[in-house]
């Protein structure tokens, strides 16, 4: 029998991060020493109190179905922290929790965009959101945020590529992949153009809690009333709390698009998973010293590591701010070496330095790399030495 799929999914571009993780992984259950830097999600367990939370609502029985938008009590906690957090106030039907962030933002772009709606997406990007938009028939209009700019877009640039198609755009402040945020008055100054021109504005925070130095994360729909209107928000615990497995993500704003996102859940995934709501419960409503443990560990990773990668020939690297990515320029290091492109330089490193990276290009930026810190000091140091050795030894060979 011939199977034919779906163009939908033809068209799908495979996860450039989950790539390099599985390539990693093949070599490493071969026997090599292989460090791994692609990966998203941080190195620490998730907290004792929330896994005893999680164990303590099955053992009570609590291993039913809930309402698909999620617990009540679970989105009572959301709210109170937006309340606390941001200065948002939600009420109860303006909250879904979904099987993770990643989950939350599907599910948004299948109940807003129709067969040619365009989502303006600045780049560099999370590899995601041009393949879901797409998944919902939408267009990803891509708009450059320069290295000069800490690749955070301008309104100008913003305006340039609104047309009457456009029905959305994507904030990621913290960023994935970049770390940069935007400050308040950034995020005036894009939230006036989305206004101006009847635009929504996905507002992704799930780095929230991952900021350093005298940065500060500030959501764009706190600002003013009309921008918290015109504003979803994406967040979950994923990586505040550890909690990448458990898929626990939530969006919060204009209750008919949560009312149909709801809708949509209950057709397709049902409920989030019943034992990790309860552990959810106990993130939100427990004690926050692990949060803060894990941002000071990322924090102090970032200091040292961000000097080593800017020794490396060919590095480029400005300071993140927030989430726990570098995401420096390697140009000059691909040409010191020999290799044609970026890509190619990741495989190689790979290979002879086994040192997994993931290659700009799937974040719309062919000329970076992005190196999680999101694992232990010691092999990061190690990671840098061998990415030196590497360059070094290919610098010798070529020239």
């Amino acid at each position: 029998m011939k199977i034919q799929l779906a163009q939908r999914v033809n068209a799908l571009t495979p996860s450039t991060t989950l790539a390099i993780t599985a390539k990693a992984a093949s070599l490493r259950a071969a026997g090599h020493d292989v460090i791994g830097l692609g990966a998203g999600e941080p190195d620490f367990n998730t907290p004792q109190n929330i896994i005893d939370a999680a164990v303590r609502s099955m053992n009570e029985g609590h291993t039913k179905y809930t309402p698909a938008s999620g617990l009540l009590t679970l989105k009572k906690e959301i709210a109170a922290k937006l309340k606390k957090d941001q200065h948002l106030d939600y009420d109860t039907n303006q909250i879904i929790v979904t099987n993770g962030a990643k989950h939350g933002l599907f599910t948004l772009f299948q109940v807003i965009l129709d067969k040619g709606d365009e989502v303006i997406i600045p780049t560099p990007y999370w590899v995601s959101y041009p393949e879901q938009v797409k998944l919902a028939e939408g267009v990803p209009v891509f708009v450059e945020g320069y290295e000069s700019n800490e690749f955070k877009i301008t309104p100008e640039q913003l305006k340039g590529v609104i047309t009457s198609k456009t029905k959305a755009v994507i904030i990621n402040s913290p960023s994935n992949p970049t770390g940069m945020i935007y400050t308040e008055e950034e995020l005036k100054e894009i939230g006036n153009v989305c206004l101006e021109h009847n635009i929504l504005i996905i507002s992704d925070e799930i780095y929230e809690k991952l900021v350093y130095g005298d940065s500060k994360h500030v959501s764009i729909a706190s600002l003013s009333p009309a921008l918290k209107e015109a504003t979803i928000v994406i967040n979950g615990v994923s990586k505040s709390h550890s909690m990448t497995g458990w898929r626990i993500g939530y969006a919060a704003g204009n209750k008919e698009i949560i009312t149909a996102m709801a809708n949509l859940a209950s057709h397709s995934t049902s409920n989030p998973t019943t034992p990790s709501q309860y552990a959810t419960i106990e993130a939100y409503a427990g004690p926050k010293d692990s949060v803060e443990e894990m941002r000071q560990a990322f924090n102090k990773r970032l200091d040292i590591i961000h000097e080593k990668l800017n020794k490396i020939p060919g590095f480029s690297c400005i300071k993140p701010k927030g989430a726990f990515y570098f995401f420096p320029n390697v140009k000059k290091a691909v040409e010191l070496t020999g290799y044609a492109t970026v890509d190619e330089f990741v495989a190689g490193l790979l290979e002879e330095a086994l040192v997994a990276v993931v290659p700009g290009s799937g974040f719309g930026a062919d000329n970076y790399i992005r190196l999680s810190y999101a694992t232990s000091l010691e092999k990061l140091e190690e990671a840098v030495k061998r990415m030196e050795q590497f360059v070094e030894k290919k610098m010798v060979v070529n020239n």
